[in-house]
């Protein structure tokens, strides 16, 4: 599983918070890697140099092999806590579709006796 990291020019997204936001999310989903292609994790600051409550925003969007994006945003007044939001939320979505997935498989149908 890839995961991408992206900043705007008013988080600081210097290493230390890439790879410690990058772990978190990874844990959080780690139970569904082998079932995604890549995870792109957006961080941005809502009011840039104003301060204020949940400002910050994390957006994680998670591709399933061979289906659809599911996209989620969290937000908080610390980058950090934005992405453990996301990153929880997307774990629910994720285990809602994968169930789904699975519920609908079906068995290949047996052979009547007559």
């Amino acid at each position: 599983m890839q995961v991408q990291f992206n900043t705007d020019h008013t988080v600081t997204g210097d290493q230390d918070v890439a790879a410690r936001i990058e772990a978190a999310v990874r844990e959080r989903l780690a139970r569904f890697e082998d079932r995604l292609t890549r995870i792109e994790i957006h961080v941005r600051d809502e009011n840039g140099a104003k301060h204020g409550p949940d400002d910050k925003s994390c957006t994680i969007e998670a591709r399933p092999r061979g289906g659809k994006p599911i996209g989620v945003t969290g937000k908080a007044s610390k980058v950090d806590a934005a992405a453990r939001q996301a990153a929880g939320t997307l774990a629910q979505r994720l285990e809602r579709h994968f169930g789904k997935e699975d519920k609908h498989k079906h068995d290949p149908r047996p052979e009547k006796v007559l």
